[in-house]
């Protein structure tokens, strides 16, 4: 929001600053909390060990794998922070506009909300009932290792499933009552988008080249040749596109149209964003206390990256600003290749 242009210098101190409105604001200030009790009600039911199926992270003591969800959002603030400086001098695209009335867009929102929860426990019942593990919208294996002993079959059941039901469906749908651009998928700014694509893109691979696990180094040329497209393509379809359709080119703008507030919008952008990872195969839900532990993480380490998503999108209002720049390349390419190299068997 743009200043008045005649305004006085007592207002111009009174107002106040950008950090200061982010501290007060209740749903900042919640999640703050949340974040804390969530750590400690880990801590306390975990006692010591973390009940998941997480190979790349077995050989970590327990209070670093605490750590990297924290370790990971103080990264999220940093590149909130390169956006908005990219983006300062550009005209913000109002979002809110692109969404319907009040009354229309609650409906649509709880419409597609429910609409994903369906899908989410439908592929929970039917990977396992065609032999695979549940379908959520990361593939089994996916940043956190294990699980080289997937069929090809279950690698494209996931994509196709995922594919159809998250990004197909919402998009045949609603593209039939809105255009293009209320949708997200129009840029406003091509030079800009793609500076912040290749600025925010640059910093996560960068990140996760040198602080996450990968064995990109390792590979021959001709498995980089073949896996590295194969990954774009496999986890492309599979969770990027349905991550984009389903969030950030229809859910948030109806959420700015609902909150009147970019603070809030950010907050439940990065909510659920988590929440359609919940079926993920590292989670254990043998017994309540490894599913609540199962739950509060999962929550906690996709929070961070669901809201960088969102302000990408805010500040561009194109939701393929974020789908370019901190999704199909990095991680999923960077981490996930090898993992789709073992699966193809390729040499």
């Amino acid at each position: 929001m743009q200043l008045p242009i005649s305004q006085s210098p007592a207002q111009q101190q009174t107002q106040p600053s950008w950090f200061r409105t982010l501290l007060r604001h209740r749903g900042v200030q919640l999640t703050f909390i949340l974040w804390i009790v969530g750590h400690g009600l880990i801590v306390l039911l975990a006692k010591g060990v973390l009940p998941f199926d997480r190979p790349a992270f077995a050989g970590a003591p327990f209070i670093m794998q605490m750590f990297v969800p924290s370790i990971m959002l103080l990264e999220v603030f940093v590149l909130m922070g390169l956006t908005v400086m990219l983006t300062r001098k550009r005209i913000i695209p109002d979002l809110a506009a692109r969404a319907p009335e009040r009354s229309q867009a609650l409906r649509e929102t709880l419409g597609l909300i429910a609409y994903a929860l369906f899908g989410q426990a439908l592929g929970w019942i039917l990977g396992p009932l065609l032999g695979f593990k549940p379908f959520s919208f990361h593939l089994a294996g996916t940043l956190v290792g294990g699980h080289s002993d997937l069929a090809v079959a279950e690698v494209w059941s996931w994509a196709i499933y995922n594919f159809g039901f998250y990004a197909v469906g919402p998009y045949l749908w609603f593209r039939r009552r809105y255009s293009a651009v209320q949708l997200n998928l129009v840029s406003s700014n091509r030079r800009n988008d793609l500076l912040v694509i290749a600025v925010i893109g640059i910093s996560e691979i960068l990140f996760e080249l040198t602080t996450l696990s990968t064995s990109l180094n390792r590979l021959s040329f001709s498995q980089l040749a073949l896996g590295l497209p194969l990954s774009f393509v496999i986890y492309g379809i599979g969770t990027v596109l349905p991550t984009m359709v389903l969030i950030y080119s229809i859910l948030v703008p109806r959420f700015l149209k609902l909150t009147n507030s970019a603070i809030t919008t950010v907050l439940l952008g990065g909510l659920c964003y988590a929440l359609v990872h919940m079926a993920e195969a590292w989670t254990n839900f043998s017994t309540l206390t490894n599913a609540l532990i199962s739950i509060i993480f999962m929550l906690i380490n996709y929070f961070g990256a669901g809201m960088i998503k969102t302000v990408l999108t805010l500040r561009t209002g194109n939701a393929w600003v974020h789908a370019w720049g901190y999704h199909a390349i990095a991680p999923h390419v960077i981490i996930d290749t090898p993992h789709i190299i073992n699966i193809f068997g390729i040499r």
